[in-house]
């Protein structure tokens, strides 16, 4: 740059890099492995694009776009592509060899898209690493692969390129010596040094004129004394191995060329291979070779060999020419996106407005006003492990209904037996009437005590009941409002222990004494309780989103009494619902909102949970595609489906980092024909809003841990939160965002996460063992 005196410019660049990267996209490649004896450490899985660019800013002299990564055989196809445009192959056979072409994008599955052709970087070398090429491979490709830097690794690179090329014919001189074939049985210490005999040697020798004295010149210099005879046998070996390596790579090469017929479904195919390398350019008979055993073996295909003038250079910068193009894009999808991440400050001012809003909710004077209600559960301790008997428990909470017998057994050997069964909750059932939703309820029951042999059993009952509820007692809950799709009539301002005792009056078929209505939360804290003593927090990551937490009775100001603690339903869904979150709502959570059943409610239950995500998803789509950055401009009928794009295609959409093939098959399940590019903008969009998803509900849960700390004037404190819920237990990066964050917000707690194994149903069944257990207490007194 300095000898072109462009330094002060910030010119786009392209990266050619001849090695095996994983690629997500144009200007990202992690190494797979290092091939061609380079062996630098700390490089193997990372991102080569990163690696230089940390290394730019080091010098910090000049600055750099780097817009692409290439592979070199990508780099000549381009290259020779651009002088020919029938070119659609591209070789190296140099120190290394591999060849890229291009493949129609139907058959990548790793990609999405069906229309078109992506090139595909083969990394042929690593052919015959399972042992499909043992029955031509020697003892000679043995012992150099055992002495190689990556043993059992690229093999076929092993046979047929540069780097191993003089190595073969060094370990067959010394083979044929060691048997009087040659040198009248010498060896000397120089023809026994790996490395001694180069490929650039092997060149010399097979040239037709002078080949033989070279021999002789190259042979002495190992100390041999070459006879004429020797040096023919000598130029003979070096025929054998050379030759071997271009039938070989001829072999592959006819391959790839059938494979690009059958595609193109033609009786004959016309074809440009653009090929590199030291190898092919500098030995006197390889190419000639090569040509001939292809068009040997595919007599039905007219093969253009067009050898790279500027190498990959040229190549690399007309993909990074085109990547210039595109970036402009992306900078604009960034901008959208941009307004989704938050900044420790924005963060810090989330737990701070929370925490606000904690205190109002437990205080009497803001309580009416408060949006995070932290309603008593009446939920006083949590289990000490003498808990014991059968109980029914049931869960409602989404569009599934359970029934659970749970067996707590305890003593010395504490267990938790549980059997259970499933029922749905049809949507006419959830829209309908309260009647109609409890008579569903009951009839569940009903079936279940069947199935369990169960009906004369008037067995102690545990409801939890996934919705805001008013507390009076343990087994009394007055339903604020409906969430999450809910919309039964007649129900909220009841208690819907009432409604759940006369649905089973109704039916008279069985009695059953109901003990404690429970929040889900509050039944997911009470499970991970039972196994960690520590756990004072219960969260809900998923369909909706909660948390609960064991308060001090003196800060409940709702609730009679000084003593001890009571177990507080946040209800924090509607966080934000007085307009505190505003600033960092986005127009995109503005629409969901809107259109959704309870407009104004629950808004960070709507920034946060699996209920959600997906419809904003959906909106950020929309607008792109009106943009002209996504699906060519064109919105399907089912793209402007509400709730089409479910939360669990995120999770599978971000699975890893080869994901593109889910993407693609989602968007088609869509109705959206899309490429590979759309697919790459889908995921990163996926990627933003869970990200923030998992930085709010860490904001949230950082708030609630320093509470608790400064409730007890600690510095420091230990503690465990029972998480359930499918969004923390099936997206593969919610959990661990989550942690980040709330470690980061609240550095003087040391938070424990643990899972709740079948949390809201067995948290029900224990919440009413210690409730009964606490009544026999008290009648005993």
């Amino acid at each position: 740059m300095e000898k072109h005196n462009i330094k002060d410019k910030k010119l786009p660049v392209g990266f050619t890099f001849s090695f095996p990267c994983q690629q997500t996209k144009l200007d990202e490649g992690y190494l797979i492995t290092w091939t061609k004896r380079f062996k630098a450490s700390g490089v193997e899985g990372m991102d080569v694009v990163q690696l230089l660019n940390k290394a730019i800013k080091k010098r910090g002299d000049y600055e750099a776009d780097i817009m692409a990564v290439v592979n070199d055989t990508v780099g000549t196809m381009m290259t020779c592509g651009f002088d020919d445009q029938r070119c659609e192959v591209g070789i190296i056979i140099g120190t290394g060899t591999n060849a890229c072409y291009m493949e129609e994008l139907r058959h990548i599955d790793l990609v999405e898209g069906d229309e078109g052709r992506m090139c595909v970087n083969t990394e042929w070398g690593a052919f015959g690493d399972d042992g499909r090429l043992e029955d031509i491979r020697t003892e000679f490709d043995r012992e150099i692969d055992r002495g190689s830097l990556n043993p059992g690794k690229q093999l076929f690179e092993k046979m047929v390129s540069g780097m191993y090329m003089g190595e073969l014919v060094r370990l067959i001189l010394v083979k044929m010596a060691r048997e009087g074939l040659l040198f009248e049985g010498r060896i000397t210490p120089e023809l026994l040094t790996k490395g001694k005999i180069e490929t650039k040697h092997i060149s010399a020798i097979e040239k037709s004129k002078e080949g033989l004295t070279k021999a002789r010149e190259i042979l002495s210099k190992l100390g041999l004394e070459p006879s004429a005879d020797d040096c023919i046998a000598v130029q003979h070996v070096c025929a054998i191995v050379s030759f071997r390596s271009a039938n070989l790579v001829a072999a592959t090469l006819a391959g790839i060329l059938m494979r690009l017929k059958e595609n193109k479904g033609v009786q004959r195919l016309r074809t440009t291979v653009g090929i590199d390398g030291s190898l092919y350019k500098m030995h006197p008979q390889y190419s000639r070779r090569l040509h001939k055993t292809v068009r040997r073996l595919v007599p039905d295909c007219d093969v253009r060999f067009l050898l790279s003038e500027s190498g990959s250079g040229k190549g690399a910068a007309m993909v990074t020419a085109v990547a210039y193009r595109l970036a402009e894009q992306s900078r604009q999808i960034a901008q959208i996106l941009s307004e989704f991440s938050l900044t420790t400050e924005q963060l810090l001012e989330v737990k701070k407005r929370m925490t606000t809003e904690i205190q109002n909710g437990l205080s009497k004077s803001t309580q009416d006003i408060a949006t995070v209600k932290m309603l008593p559960t009446f939920v006083r301790s949590t289990p000490d492990g003498t808990e014991n008997g059968d109980f029914l428990a049931l869960d409602l909470g989404g569009t599934n209904f359970r029934v659970l017998l749970v067996k707590i057994r305890s003593g010395k050997r504490r267990s938790v037996e549980m059997h259970n069964k499933i029922y749905a909750i049809p949507l006419e059932v959830m829209q309908g009437t309260g009647e109609e939703l409890f008579d569903h309820i009951v009839h569940c029951i009903s079936d279940f005590l069947d199935y369990m042999g169960m009906k004369n059993a008037r067995l102690p009952l545990g409801f939890t009941f996934s919705f805001p509820c008013l507390q009076t007692s343990l087994d009394a809950g007055i339903l604020m409002t409906w969430t999450k799709g809910f919309k039964a009539t007649d129900c909220e301002g009841e208690d819907v222990v009432g409604l759940l005792r006369e649905a089973i009056k109704r039916r008279e078929e069985f009695d059953l004494d109901v003990v404690a209505v429970v929040n889900d939360t509050v039944g997911t804290m009470m499970t991970c309780a039972y196994e960690e003593p520590t756990c004072e927090v219960g969260l809900i990551a998923g369909t909706g989103s909660n948390a609960c937490y064991m308060e001090e009775m003196k800060n409940i100001e709702m609730v009679e009494g000084d003593e001890g603690q009571m177990c507080v339903n946040m209800e924090w869904g509607a966080f934000g619902d007085n307009g505190c979150l505003d600033d960092i709502r986005t127009e995109y959570d503005r629409t969901v909102d809107e259109l959704s059943l309870n407009p104004g409610k629950q808004r960070y239950e709507k920034m946060c949970s699996g209920m959600y995500l997906g419809e904003i998803v959906r909106n950020i789509l929309i607008d792109m595609t009106k943009k002209g950055f996504l699906f060519r401009g064109q919105i399907s009928e089912t793209l402007k489906t509400r709730s089409i794009f479910e939360t669990k295609f995120l999770s599978q959409i971000e699975s890893d980092r080869l994901a593109l093939l889910q993407v693609r098959s989602i968007l088609q399940h869509l109705g959206l024909d899309s490429t590979c590019d759309d697919s790459i903008i889908v995921k990163e969009v996926c990627g933003t809003v869970s990200r923030r998803a998992a930085q709010l509900c860490g904001a949230g849960m950082a708030a609630v841990v320093d509470k608790i700390r400064e409730n007890r004037g600690l510095d420091h404190l230990d503690i465990t939160v029972g998480v359930d819920g499918t969004l923390y237990k099936l997206h593969p990066h919610f959990s661990l965002i989550m942690h980040q964050t709330v470690k980061e917000l609240a550095p003087n707690c040391n938070v424990n996460f643990l899972l709740s194994e079948d949390g809201s149903g067995k948290g029900a069944a224990l919440i009413t063992a210690v409730g009964c257990r606490l009544r026999q207490e008290l009648n005993g007194k």
